[in-house]
C-alpha cells in the first residue's frame, strides 16, 4: 500500500486538530502500556521499529529502491537504527490457534440451523455423541470445523479455561457468548484487542487522508446521561449490536462458501485469481464506552 503525503510540499508542522486527536488516542494506550510497566524506553525502540517498517513498505518512491538514508530521512530514525532495524527478522503477528480455531466454531454454532434453538439461539450442545450420526452434540461440531485435527475435548478444556462455555449438569456444553470473546487468556484478549483497535485507526485514517470512498466510521455520543440511562443504553447496544453481528456473520459465511469456490475455479483455469479479484477481508465491529464526564480531557 502506497501512501501519499496529505500535507502541502510547504507545510512546517502537521495540522494542530490531528496533533488533539492523536493526544487523545494515546492516553488510554499510554495507561494500558503503564498497567503491564512497559516504560518509555521501550516504547520508543518499539516505536523506531514500526517507524522504519511502514515507511519502507508504504511509503516507496516510484522506479527507485529503499535506502537506509531516505528511510531515515523520512521518519527521523537514526541512519545507524535504520540500518539495524531493516536487517532484522520482522516478528510475525500470527493468529493464536485457538483464536482461529474459536472464531470458526462459535461462528457455526450462532448461524447454522442444526445448532440453533426455535428462537433462533445457540442450543446447549451435548458434550458427546451418541452414536448417531444425524446427532449434532459438541463433538460434531468441532469435527465439521477441525477435521480430524483436534479433539473436541482439548477444544472444550480451553474454552472452559477462557470463560467461553461452561459444562451444564456434566452433559451439556453451553456458550457464554454470541461470538468468540474470551473472558479470560492474555495472548487471545491481546490479539483481538490489536487486530480490532487497528482496524479501526485504519479506516479512520484512510478516511482523513484518502480521496477514495469512505469506510464506515459512525457513532453515537451523548453527555449528561445518569447511570440508569447508561445502563439502558447499553443494554440496548449490546441486544440490537449482537442481532446485526449475527446478520452479518450468517451472510459471511454463505458468501465466504461461494466465493471460496469460484477462487478455485478461477485458479484452475488460469493458475491464479486476476488482480482485480484478491481474496479480501472484513472487520465490521461494536464497542460501547461510558466515564464520569468530569475525567474527560475536553479542554485539550
Amino acid at each position: 500500500m502506497s501512501i501519499k503525503n496529505p500535507l502541502p510540499p510547504n507545510s512546517s508542522a502537521p495540522p494542530a486538530a490531528l496533533i488533539v486527536a492523536i493526544k487523545k488516542m494515546l492516553r488510554p494506550l499510554v495507561r494500558l502500556l503503564l498497567s503491564f510497566q512497559i516504560t518509555l524506553p521501550f516504547l520508543v525502540e518499539l516505536l523506531k521499529e514500526i517507524y522504519v517498517e511502514v515507511a519502507e513498505l508504504d511509503f516507496p518512491l516510484d522506479n527507485k529502491k529503499q535506502t537506509d538514508t531516505r528511510i531515515s530521512m523520512l521518519t527521523g530514525v537514526h541512519r545507524k537504527d535504520t540500518r539495524r532495524l531493516r536487517n532484522q527478522d520482522i516478528e510475525r503477528d500470527d493468529l493464536p490457534a485457538v483464536v482461529s480455531i474459536g472464531v470458526q466454531l462459535v461462528a457455526k454454532w450462532v448461524s447454522d440451523p442444526n445448532y440453533l434453538d426455535a428462537n433462533n439461539k445457540p442450543k446447549q450442545l451435548a458434550l458427546k455423541s451418541n452414536g448417531d450420526d444425524a446427532a449434532h452434540d459438541f463433538e460434531h461440531l468441532v469435527q465439521s470445523v477441525c477435521k480430524q485435527d483436534m479433539r473436541a475435548r482439548v477444544v472444550l478444556d480451553e474454552w472452559l479455561r477462557l470463560g467461553v462455555a461452561t459444562i451444564v449438569d456434566e452433559r451439556w456444553v453451553k456458550l457464554n457468548t454470541l461470538g468468540f470473546i474470551p473472558k479470560k487468556g492474555l495472548e487471545e484478549k491481546a490479539y483481538y484487542l490489536g487486530m480490532n483497535i487497528a482496524d479501526h485507526i485504519e479506516a479512520s485514517a484512510q478516511n482523513l487522508i484518502s480521496e477514495e470512498p469512505p469506510f464506515l466510521e459512525r457513532c453515537v455520543y451523548y453527555g449528561g446521561l445518569s447511570d440508569e440511562s447508561i445502563e439502558s443504553l447499553k443494554q440496548d447496544a449490546e441486544k440490537q449490536g449482537m442481532a446485526l453481528l449475527q446478520t452479518l456473520n450468517k451472510k459471511a459465511i454463505k458468501l465466504k462458501i461461494k466465493d471460496k469456490k469460484r477462487f478455485e475455479k478461477q485458479t484452475e483455469n488460469n493458475g491464479t485469481c486476476s488482480d482485480s479479484d484478491q481474496a479480501q477481508r472484513m472487520n465490521f465491529g461494536l464497542y460501547f464506552y461510558s466515564q464520569a464526564e468530569e475525567q474527560d480531557h475536553e479542554s485539550t
